[in-house]
């Protein structure tokens, strides 16, 4: 019998060893809150290659998607909180979703605990590449002779892309009809399908696709590098400038060192000259904001999507 005890506690033991050894050696996870395809997704891979070569451990991508990104990021606090977990984000979503959704969120934005955003992507118009529309003009023509009949793919609820339309609806006093999917992938796999008539998607997805679709307009302040031939809503009468910031979240509960040491990795990732271009060639715009800026940040996106959401009646 005491044979037969040893041997459980030497087995539970080495069980034990083996459990810590492979923990040590798993790698960091990173939960991305929407489905495959996506920007989210796309930008994540581009990042690990350079993660594996400079800090020489795996960074394995997850899907958590559902509710536009709610879904994962009403569940971030209860994941790992020792830096062994991070969680993608996006504005305006998580500034968004709770102002339009209230408890239904299931977050509050201050419980999303974000060390760094490292780039941004303008919204944009795009239709099939065999679509009959071939201006924003004559597609805002056809929405308003047929209300309700236009219908946009697009990321999410209240995300960018979900805004851009209903800014598009009041300034082109249209009613169009928004089909939110859990990521860009899916938002753009209806519109090649032909499922909707257009995306309210990102200037990245023309990038992407080719000549399967047209871009009929690009919110950015002026027109894309790799787009010349795209004009601006701006350009066309419309003030919309507008797109949506992706970075990475930790638990609340990491710690001060858990989030400078990643925000570091991240803005390093980011300075990398072959990322860099690797990025701008696919339509991403970098932006350099680690923890020492993200107070400061959000506190002025949130002040600017409380405008935005008051402008949309939203809120009162």
């Amino acid at each position: 019998m005491k044979l037969k005890s040893y041997i459980s506690k030497f087995l539970a033991a080495l069980s034990l060893i083996i459990i810590c050894i492979s923990g040590a050696n798993a790698g960091v996870t990173n939960i991305i809150p929407f489905g495959p395809g996506g920007e989210s997704d796309v930008t994540a891979r581009m990042q690990q290659p350079y993660y594996k070569d400079i800090y020489k451990e795996d960074i394995v991508v997850q899907y958590k998607p559902g509710g536009g990104g709610s879904v994962g990021w009403s569940s971030l606090n209860s994941e790992r909180s020792d830096g062994s977990v991070i969680m993608g984000v996006n504005l305006p979503h998580i500034i968004m979703q709770p102002i339009a959704k209230g408890e239904k969120a299931g977050y509050k934005t201050e419980d999303v605990n974000v060390f760094a955003f490292f780039h941004y992507t303008p919204d944009a118009i795009l239709v099939e590449a065999s679509s009959p529309y071939k201006t924003l003009e004559e597609l805002m023509s056809f929405a308003k002779k047929n209300p309700g009949q236009l219908t946009f793919s697009g990321s999410g609820t209240y995300s960018a892309n979900h805004l851009l339309t209903i800014s598009l609806n009041k300034k082109a006093k249209v009613k169009t009809t928004y089909v939110p999917f859990k990521g860009t992938g899916a938002a753009v796999q209806a519109l090649l399908g032909k499922v909707v008539v257009a995306e309210a998607g990102y200037s990245t997805v023309a990038a992407k696709q080719g000549s399967k679709v047209r871009m009929l307009a690009v919110a950015s302040k002026e027109r894309l590098p790799a787009f010349p031939d795209v004009p601006t809503f701006k350009e066309l009468g419309y003030n919309i400038v507008s797109g949506a910031y992706r970075g990475y979240a930790l638990p609340k509960l990491a710690s001060k060192a858990t989030v400078k040491e990643w925000s570091d990795r991240i803005m390093k990732i980011n300075s990398d000259p072959a990322f860099i271009k690797q990025m701008e060639d696919n339509a991403f715009v970098v932006v350099n904001i680690g923890h020492k800026k993200i107070k400061k940040f959000m506190k002025d996106q949130q002040k600017a999507n409380e405008a935005i959401a008051k402008e949309l009646g939203l809120i009162k």
